[in-house]
């Protein structure tokens, strides 16, 4: 009797396994509702302020390791270069989030606005030759 590993039985059956496995995981999904994308947008924002706020006590701490080896070095008598300008450290502030603004209706954004209502006639009774005179050239 052959293995059960090893035979043709138990490789189908795990090739079919797999293939059912990969098929559901490339299903589509449905599409975010409009809650989903502000609350994803507004984690986003959040995400990016966190990100400004580790930088700025990052920048922080580092000034302050700067200033604390300058003044030990100082205090043993060694002879240190002048430290290189860098810029102030930004502080981020705190966490605002204001949600951007829902784009305008076509009909608000004047696309379809009425033409100009119009002062005079389409046509007179002038002859066109007079009008748009000929060139004699």
């Amino acid at each position: 009797m052959k293995n059960l590993l090893t035979s043709g039985l138990f490789k189908g059956l795990f090739t079919g396994l797999l293939l059912g496995v990969s098929a559901l995981a490339l299903a589509k999904l449905p599409p975010l509702s409009d809650e989903a994308k502000a609350k994803a947008a507004e984690a986003a924002a959040k995400a990016a302020w966190a990100g400004k706020v580790d930088a700025y006590q990052l920048c922080q701490s580092q000034d302050k390791a700067a200033a604390s080896y300058y003044k030990t070095a100082k205090a043993a008598g060694k002879d240190v270069k002048p430290p290189l300008p860098t810029p102030a450290c930004a502080d981020p502030g705190a966490f605002v989030y204001t949600p951007p603004e829902a784009p305008k209706p076509i009909e608000a954004a004047g696309a379809h606005s009425p033409a100009a209502t119009a002062t005079s006639p389409p046509s007179g009774k002038q002859p066109d030759a007079v009008v748009n005179p000929a060139n004699k050239s």
